[in-house]
């Protein structure tokens, strides 16, 4: 059985086209097909072999055919299916508040503050929390957050962004005009793949991008019909990126496309490693080298964990190796809400800081996001608070650090959990998680599990993360969907389940991987 991606049920009526890998969503239930045909639906305009091809090759693991297996699970639970355990753990996405992480108490005041002005005059909100929700509405079209904003963003919150990275830089200068906030950093990212992306055949632009990776990167190459230039990080090594390899990767490239920028995830996701000063040193001069444009995914930024490992921000780096690199270096740096201590997915805040841009690239790029009006005010709100706090002689200063502080703090101690648990598991190998919200550990599958997979037409580690998900409730991403080098297996887990579910989790993971390898050896 497989999972239907038109009806989502489990079902022996699927057909899968040969040219089309099972993490997409692109299998066609026969029976609902023929169901189409006898209803007179059978020639729409909007077919799957009139739609727009590059569609069908985005691929996005993270909220792929086993998390709808997922979903499937949760109604079949509530309709009381009776299955070997209780409730389905998502532990494949970095949704902080979904896993049970609470709020930021400041952050959440000024934004209902600012939602709803009329308890301005309730004594329970902080005076800080007053002023900084009156400074957001006045910035605001008619005093209100329902209104649109400039498309770049709010000018007094891309002010507070531009000297949040002057603080955090030590100093180095920032220009608000420079910031453009976006909906998550997701939409910026895409915003400059777009820009970037150009030319036919051998000319075409590439983009490097880390293997593992975050799909975001490949499904928005794949959607631009970019090319995806791979390049692989060091498992063997904690996962450290190596220039030797950045050369390799881009020498094959120029065979058949035009390598034009280099994307680079600090802290690491799926990997969660976090890199060193000499490393980002070397990754600039290998970008000045290869005039690639350098983009700068740095949503982790205060996901640091181990010790000795500490957050350099690329801009700030490439400042600090002088003129001959921060004058030519064109870099493009992503921060979001939806990560770090807030966790504030669901608001879809952050920004990009563009550096040495050309000035009219930068009017196009002006132009691209006014297409889309402006991202929500509600997340540039919260962005605003973020970048610009509860100071030390303020009411609210001594709740927000508390609260920042135990967030990072039990962050940090789920991360060594989960490495230290999962390499108790023979056939189970975890690096240490460094920094960001997961770990991506390597799994040693018995050769009749392989080709049982084959079988079926998945992926090994598809094949393990369902029939764990199956067995136990608990869904994970296969690393297949992240990419991996050839002849390897792993699974991206998220450390963000309240601890002691985290500890159930692990057990769970333990447990079955000891099943499952008695069973397939």
């Amino acid at each position: 059985t497989h999972v239907c991606s038109v009806c989502l049920l489990q079902c022996n009526n699927v057909r899968i086209p040969r040219n089309i890998s099972w993490a997409i969503s692109g299998t066609e239930c026969e029976l609902q097909k023929r169901n189409m045909t006898e209803n007179g639906l059978g020639h729409r305009v909007l077919n799957m072999d009139t739609m727009n091809p590059n569609v069908k090759r985005v691929e996005y693991a993270v909220r792929g055919p086993i998390v709808q297996r997922a979903m499937q699970i949760e109604k079949e639970l509530k309709e009381g299916v009776k299955k070997p355990f209780t409730e389905v753990i998502k532990a494949n996405i970095g949704d902080a508040h979904a896993m049970g992480q609470k709020p930021i108490t400041f952050l959440r005041q000024v934004v209902a503050l600012c939602a709803y002005p009329d308890l301005l005059e309730d004594d329970k909100f902080p005076e800080d929390a007053k002023n900084r929700a009156r400074r957001i509405l006045q910035a605001c079209g008619g005093g209100s957050i329902g209104a649109y904003s400039a498309s770049p963003g709010i000018e007094i919150i891309r002010q507070d962004v531009a000297k949040y990275i002057e603080k955090r830089d030590g100093g180095i200068p920032s220009n608000p005009d420079n910031i453009y906030l976006s909906t998550g950093a997701s939409d910026a990212i895409v915003t400059m793949l777009k820009l970037l992306t150009s030319g036919e055949g051998k000319n075409r632009t590439g983009v490097m991008i880390s293997i593992p990776q975050y799909p975001l990167y490949s499904a928005a190459l794949a959607e631009l019909a970019a090319v995806q230039v791979s390049y692989y990080l060091d498992e063997d090594k904690c996962w450290s990126l190596d220039v030797g390899e950045l050369r390799r990767a881009v020498k094959v490239a120029r065979e058949h496309c035009n390598p034009r920028a280099l994307c680079i995830i600090n802290p690491g996701n799926p990997t969660g490693q976090v890199q060193s000063r000499q490393c980002i040193e070397d990754v600039i001069r290998f970008a000045a080298e290869e005039h690639l444009f350098l983009m700068a995914d740095e949503v982790y930024q205060d996901n640091v964990y181990a010790e000795g490992c500490q957050f350099h921000s690329f801009k700030k780096v490439l400042f600090e190796m002088g003129p001959e690199y921060s004058s030519v270096v064109e870099l493009a740096s992503f921060h979001s809400t939806s990560k770090c201590f807030m966790g504030e997915c669901g608001f879809r805040g952050g920004y990009m800081e563009v550096v040495n841009m050309d000035p009219e690239v930068k009017l196009q790029l002006t132009k691209l996001v006014s297409v889309r009006l402006c991202p929500p005010i509600p997340g540039q709100a919260l962005l605003d608070l973020v970048v610009n706090p509860p100071q030390p002689d303020e009411p609210s200063y001594a709740t927000f650090i508390k609260e920042r502080t135990a967030n990072l703090d039990i962050l940090a101690e789920k991360a060594k959990m989960t490495e230290q648990v999962l390499n108790t598991v023979p056939g189970i190998h975890c690096n240490p998680v460094q920094g960001a919200m997961y770990t991506f550990p390597r799994l040693s599958l018995p050769e009749k599990a392989i080709n049982a997979a084959k079988e079926k037409g998945q992926a090994p580690d598809m094949f393990y993360c369902m029939k764990l998900l199956e067995e136990t409730g608990i869904c994970l991403v296969p690393g297949s969907g992240f990419g991996q080098r050839d002849g390897t297996y792993h699974f991206r887990m998220t450390i963000l389940p309240a601890t002691e579910k985290l500890k159930v989790v692990l057990k769970k993971i333990r447990e079955f991987h000891k099943r499952f390898t008695e069973e397939f050896s």
